[in-house]
């Protein structure tokens, strides 16, 4: 089974830039399809970008589309989601997600999620 732990979460200013990671247990990391979505209290889990096996194809939801990049070292296990004017309406937490299954932008499309780091953006 895949364990999944972020890192890089923390407080910046509005404009700010900070650069998540998602480390895996799994050998086999590069079979499956990962993701970031992330929650906001009160608030229902949003998507946020998705990358395939390669790493060649990525997509992104509406909100972050020009901000936000996501990319996968296979070598070393890990997503990353590099985020760029970063807004306040950023803040929320933010989960990794895995699947082996086909793409997907619904949070129950993912059956691996990781414990989410806090990303807090200032005005």
């Amino acid at each position: 089974q895949v364990q999944l732990v972020e890192s890089g979460g923390g407080l910046v200013q509005a404009g700010g830039s900070l650069r998540l990671s998602c480390a895996a247990s799994a050998r086999t990391f590069s079979i499956y399809r990962l993701a970031w979505f992330r929650q906001a209290p009160g608030k229902e889990r949003e998507f946020v970008a998705t990358i395939n096996r390669s790493g060649d194809s990525t997509y992104y939801g509406d909100s972050m589309k020009g901000r936000f990049t996501i990319s996968r070292d296979n070598a070393k296990n890990t997503v990353y989601l590099q985020m760029n004017s970063l807004k306040p309406e950023d803040t929320a937490v933010y989960y990794c997600a895995a699947t082996p299954g086909p793409w997907g932008i619904e949070v129950n499309n993912y059956n691996y999620w990781g414990q989410g780091t806090q990303v807090t953006v200032s005005s």
